[in-house]
């Protein structure tokens, strides 16, 4: 059989899984506009298929954020990332669910409805990825991208069981992706293997004009980025830290911490710079960069627009009959601490803190190669569970949202379940521009056979 009739079979039978699937992970798929580009060509990335989360551009394509007041939206372009896979033989075969304008961690916000996780359809697949977590995990797809603003990569992809890569920020473009907090916003990557991440991720990084907040940094070739190679010195949490964790994946953490001893590796116990001060401070950051960013969503130039006669009438409808409430809820947040009066006591200050967060990393990474840590405190929660107790919603990121405070690079590891079959995941986190630390430590894992 010839590569493109085995590539017609494999797009009709990924088909025909989304049309039978319950996670409710797709919104929608374009496979009739994928069809004319399959061939027998050598790319690297030929004959891959991709699913996009909702909030980055696809020419031609609806672009909703799962909103209402994006519903009738179509990008008039594409992200630099979409044109940069298919230039390298990637199929965009549709795109997926996720927590609109990407505000949770459990893809339960959205006028598509919630996200069950492939694992167990009562519990949630994370979010705000969590449509393309659980398309990767459910194999309607080779690889997915995300965004990633506090977790939304990996946090999903440990619900779900896969790889996620949040990579540095500014190493991947973030053109044509809807901005929910700029200055924490990334595109990132999910698949169930991890050269699919790491062969995308060489295609999808590097500077891009479109965006000035994109690096320079050189890109490495491909190999380097698939040795197998164990860091020296690894950052790991006492059990003080971990008190708070799950029994099981407290267990788990130990297993591989036993291997990495056994491999010689030196094990640094660390502290976490300003844990305590983490979320509070990317919750006052992020929600003031999404008052700012999403106040051009009004009803005018964009989306779903409100009846009425009088302009600020148009407004106040428009918004309050676009945004659920957890939008509103940010909006209002993030209005409130940028007001006049409230600005210094708290953004300023939370840009002190983050300020002091980043110097702690700075120095933390000057003695250790990465850090190994569980990327959740438990495994995937039942649906509903957290929707009427917002703080509880947000502290499920606490093991990740330090790293997009400080703009570092941090990889979603897979492994294994628990006793009642739900994913544990843990994350390897590198100093900034060293994604090959991750990739290799994760390839020497895979070679250590810890979770066959």
């Amino acid at each position: 059989m010839s590569p493109s009739n085995a590539l017609k079979q494999k797009l009709v039978s990924q088909q025909e899984k989304i049309a039978n699937s319950k996670t409710n992970a797709i919104v929608r798929t374009r496979f009739d506009k994928v069809s004319s580009k399959i061939s027998d060509n050598k790319n690297i990335l030929a004959g891959k298929t991709v699913l996009v989360k909702d909030n980055i551009a696809i020419k031609g394509e609806p672009l909703t954020c799962a909103s209402n007041i994006l519903e009738s939206y179509k990008s008039p372009y594409s992200a630099t990332v979409i044109d940069r896979l298919e230039s390298h033989g990637a199929l965009i075969t549709g795109q997926t669910n996720m927590d609109e304008f990407a505000m949770g961690s459990s893809s339960e916000y959205s006028i598509y409805g919630s996200v069950k996780n492939p694992h167990d359809l009562t519990k949630v697949a994370g979010g705000s990825s969590g449509g393309s977590a659980a398309a990767v995990a459910e194999d309607l797809c080779d690889i997915a991208l995300g965004s990633d603003t506090g977790g939304s990569i990996r946090q999903p992809a440990s619900f779900c069981g896969i790889y996620g890569l949040k990579p540095t920020y500014g190493r991947i473009s973030r053109y044509g992706l809807v901005a929910h907090a700029s200055s924490f916003d990334t595109i990132g990557i999910l698949s169930k293997n991890l050269e699919d991440v790491t062969s995308a991720f060489s295609v999808m990084s590097g500077n891009d004009s479109k965006d000035a907040t994109s690096s320079k940094e050189p890109v490495l070739s491909l190999e380097k980025y698939n040795k197998e190679k164990l860091p020296k010195n690894i950052g790991i949490l006492s059990d003080d830290t971990l008190s708070d964790v799950d029994d099981e994946i407290v267990d788990r953490y130990h297993m591989i911490l036993d291997f990495l001893t056994n491999k010689k590796v030196n094990l640094v116990e660390i502290e976490l710079p300003y844990f305590d001060y983490c979320v509070s401070t990317y919750y006052v950051l992020t929600m003031a960069e999404a008052s700012s960013n999403l106040s051009r969503f009004d009803g005018v130039r964009y989306g779903r627009r409100g009846d009425s006669k009088d302009l600020n009438e148009t407004y106040l409808k428009s918004r309050s009959e676009g945004f659920s409430e957890e939008v509103k809820r940010r909006i209002m947040t993030g209005t409130y601490v940028l007001s006049s009066g409230y600005y210094d006591a708290y953004y300023s200050k939370a840009l002190k803190v983050r300020r002091l967060i980043k110097n702690g990393y700075d120095k933390l990474f000057s003695d250790i190669d990465c850090l190994f840590i569980p990327t959740t405190s438990t495994t995937a929660f039942p649906l509903k569970n957290n929707l009427d107790n917002p703080i509880k919603m947000y502290l499920s990121d606490i093991f990740t949202v330090p790293f997009n405070l400080v703009g570092c690079p941090s990889l979603n590891i897979p492994a294994g379940i628990t006793k009642e079959k739900l994913p544990i995941g843990f994350q390897v986190v590198g100093n900034a521009f060293k994604e090959e630390t991750l990739f290799n430590f994760a390839h020497s894992l895979n070679k250590g056979e810890l979770f066959k």
